[in-house]
């Protein structure tokens, strides 16, 4: 299924709001105030705006926007949701250059609308990996520069590190910015994210040797002796988790370009969220932007918060 962006919602304002409230409220409205779902009354004077309404409980007005990441925002509703299906749709991503020059809006306010919707793409209680026994794999990469590296080094000793897993049953994907991959650091990460009970697959670099201490069996291949698939065992192979590496590497490279390291986190959340609803597990584009806007609620974020360096 494919999303036709001449559609109501995408060019009208009332439209987008009703499409919005069936997306957050397929059961009614619901107060963000104090989570009550009785005795709403739409407030329908002249003085009100369309869709504002009161709860009878706690007397609080609101809308559908309230409490969410779209909330005291001047852009029209109709382009927060077209650019939230762009962003949803795009496979590497749409720089805040693009969002700004097909919504005319200002390139600043293209910037913060986009870390506002990679906020709302971001888990708020992600499930562990592995469960029941099942394939995670583990892999790190390195991009951009570290600004906490002091002296001029060369490789990956001056780069970012992203620590990566891959659920090979759901097919979810998780990327965290680790600081080091020494063992005081990498297995806090990965105890509260993999089950215990799950199989570990890495390739066999040292910091993963620990692995084994953690959970209930490990498997790695060595790239070192340009192994990529073990020859007993072809589930032995971290194959998965390097093709998720290459669209990330592609988009942060061809699409943003630029990343500091306060904003990496919210462009991994990105590129998570739309690898772990990809087409390849049956979620179409709309699906997917579906999926966004119900995650649009409780995750607030001020251009304060976002370290207010506007980049890509």
């Amino acid at each position: 299924m494919t999303a036709d962006l001449t559609k109501p919602m995408f060019t009208d304002h009332e439209k987008a709001r009703e499409y919005l409230e069936s997306v957050r409220w397929p059961r009614g409205p619901i107060c963000p105030h104090c989570g009550s779902v009785e005795n709403m009354t739409p407030m329908k004077g002249k003085s009100h705006r369309p869709g504002l309404y009161q709860c009878n409980g706690c007397r609080e007005p609101f809308t559908v926007t309230v409490g969410t990441v779209y909330e005291r925002s001047h852009i029209p509703l109709h382009k927060w949701l077209l650019a939230t299906h762009l962003m949803s749709a795009s496979k590497k991503g749409i720089s805040a250059h693009q969002l700004h020059r097909m919504l005319g809006i200002t390139y600043k306010s293209a910037w913060f609308m986009a870390h506002r919707i990679r906020e709302a793409m971001r888990p708020t209680a992600p499930i562990p990996m592995g469960q029941g026994g099942g394939g995670v794999e583990i892999d790190e990469t390195y991009i951009g520069r570290d600004p906490l590296k002091s002296k001029p080094k060369f490789g990956p000793a001056q780069k970012q590190r992203v620590l990566s897993l891959v659920d090979r049953k759901s097919g979810r994907a998780m990327s965290i910015v680790a600081d080091s991959l020494h063992a005081k650091t990498l297995v806090p990460i990965l105890k509260e994210n993999i089950a215990r009970e799950a199989r570990i697959l890495t390739d066999g670099a040292a910091h993963f040797k620990i692995l084994p201490l953690l959970f209930a069996d490990h498997q790695s291949v060595d790239h070192g002796r340009h192994e990529y698939v073990r020859l007993s065992d072809n589930t032995v192979h971290t194959n998965t988790i390097e093709g998720f590496f290459s669209i990330f590497k592609r988009g942060m490279k061809g699409t943003y370009q630029h990343c500091g390291k306060q904003h990496l986190h919210r462009y991994l959340a990105e590129f998570d969220f739309r690898y772990s609803e990809r087409s390849a597990l049956g979620v179409s584009d709309a699906q997917r932007a579906n999926k966004a806007l119900k995650g649009i609620s409780g995750k607030r974020l001020t251009y304060q918060r976002t370290g207010n360096r506007a980049q890509n």
